[in-house]
């Protein structure tokens, strides 16, 4: 039985010009709120529950088409490409050095930036903010001695 968010993955699927399947819809189904910023692998492990036979190049396949597609946003520069649903143009990245996790962030003036370099033709801003996140930030709690 389709249930409403299935339902609403097959009209973004349709919408943007692609032919609605199981496969799609699991696939896209495994960025539910909160997922965060997924591995091909990650997706394939989610999209499995939903449909047991799927495959790994599937996977791979099918998020290249919705990367194209508009449905998803490809992050790359830390190892493994990783799959965002967030599409607000707005919102850039944040890696913490210490733990690995990604977080999305809104920098002040990110769209601001410019390029003094002739003949490029700017498409796009993706910022990558490495750092360490607050939870690493924090100080190590300090052990009594006595």
């Amino acid at each position: 039985m389709p249930t409403e968010p299935t339902t609403d993955h097959a009209s973004r699927i349709r919408a943007a010009g692609l032919r609605v399947t199981p496969q799609r819809r699991a696939i896209l189904g495994a960025f539910a709120p909160g997922a965060g910023h997924l591995t091909a692998e990650e997706v394939y492990e989610r999209a499995r529950i939903e449909v047991p036979e799927l495959a790994r190049a599937t996977v791979y396949n099918a998020l290249g088409e919705l990367v194209r597609a508009g449905l998803l946003r490809s992050v790359e520069g830390f190892g493994a490409v990783r799959y965002d649903s967030n599409l607000d143009e707005s919102h850039h990245h944040f890696r913490c050095r210490s733990c690995g996790r990604l977080f999305d962030v809104h920098p002040r003036a990110a769209e601001q930036i410019e390029l003094d370099d002739g003949g490029f033709t700017v498409e796009r801003v993706q910022v990558l903010l490495e750092g360490s996140c607050p939870e690493c930030a924090l100080p190590a709690p300090r052990t009594r001695r006595g």
